[in-house]
């Protein structure tokens, strides 16, 4: 049985999302790298906001592969 991912989720939870350690999702939204917002001392993120970030990484990516490939 799968749990239903909330739409606005805490930082260990997205950690559990994206499947990468707390620390790393803690240090990509204190570089503004991750589409959170901080609300007192603690960190929240929209899940569709962040499906919509991991797509444009992604897509970025391939681009950046293919301008290399050239």
């Amino acid at each position: 049985m799968s749990k239903k991912t909330p739409d606005v989720m805490t930082l260990d939870e997205v950690a559990d999302y994206l499947r990468i350690p707390r620390s790393t999702v803690y240090k990509l939204a204190r570089e503004g790298r991750i589409p959170g917002q901080k609300i007192g001392r603690q960190w929240r993120f929209r899940r569709a906001v962040v499906e919509h970030w991991l797509g444009d990484t992604e897509s970025q990516q391939r681009r950046k592969t293919q301008e290399q490939q050239g």
